[in-house]
């Protein structure tokens, strides 16, 4: 049977890597992922980086998402912030929108929807904000596009019960709890950084669909897609060590959602 698998990685959220130039770490890692998560303006990124990365994106066909997030640039959107679902609707609204004119002032368009930090950890269970960020996407009028979160999430039972595709997704570096969700950071086990080891857990995700947790169990993970992160110390090492592994193991790494 055929296995694919989609790489993705969260780009725009510095500030230099897009000075004239400059090929950036952002820039490096286009070069190895299928799908980038383009900062909106809410933890990080601005319309300058937005349309730097669409269009490199663009580019090198590489699928385009919103990485839409509480509004909170000071805490780099890792902090939960109890907003009311109206005006946390308003605000992924008017990322969406944001992000949404960037990409096509390139010739490139938004292929899919994932929240960032916080908020899409509290959408696994809060199903208010979950709500507000499917709203949000009717409003910002970019339709029943794709939404990637956590296998089980109240997020992703909320977009299938709408008829939105539902995208269960993993992650290559970071630590898991048995219940399936990830351990916090600032916790033993909350990053992963040897390159074998992550790249070797990433092909058991795609192969077997499991993932072993940190006190040792196996957790269940049927999933389309696998993030790296580009803040993790040697990101595009680690990434391109996966999709090695991945290529060796005869997984096929494809974007999940469709390019312009």
């Amino acid at each position: 049977m055929d296995v694919t698998l989609d790489l993705n990685c969260d780009l725009g959220e510095g500030v230099d890597a897009w000075e004239p130039g400059v090929v950036g770490l952002d820039q490096e890692l286009l070069g190895v992922v299928t799908s980038a998560n383009l900062a909106c303006g809410g933890h990080a990124g601005d319309e300058r980086t937005m349309v730097c990365v669409a269009r490199a994106a663009a580019a090198r066909g590489v699928a385009l998402g919103a990485h839409v997030s509480y509004v909170d640039r000071e805490h780099f959107g890792r902090r939960f912030l109890d907003v009311p679902p109206d005006e946390l609707r308003a605000q992924v609204a008017a990322q969406l929108e944001l992000v949404s004119g960037a990409a096509a002032a390139q010739g490139a368009r938004i292929t899919y929807v994932k929240p960032h930090g916080a908020l899409y950890n509290a959408i696994v269970h809060h199903e208010e904000h979950a709500a507000a960020v499917l709203d949000a996407m009717d409003s910002a009028s970019v339709g029943s596009l794709p939404v990637v979160g956590l296998p089980g999430s109240a997020v992703l039972a909320e977009a299938r019960r709408r008829g939105f595709r539902g995208v269960a997704e993993a992650f290559a570096d970071r630590g898991y709890r048995a219940d399936g969700t990830l351990v916090p950071r600032g916790q033993d086990g909350d990053l992963l950084i040897d390159e074998r080891a992550v790249a070797e857990r990433v092909v058991r995700i795609a192969t077997e669909r499991r993932v072993r947790a940190v006190d040792g169990s196996d957790v269940a993970l049927d999933v389309e897609t696998v993030c790296v992160h580009s803040d993790t110390p040697g990101a595009v090492a680690l990434a391109r060590q996966v999709r090695a592994e991945l290529a060796s193991a005869g997984v096929t790494v494809v974007p999940f959602a469709g390019l312009p």
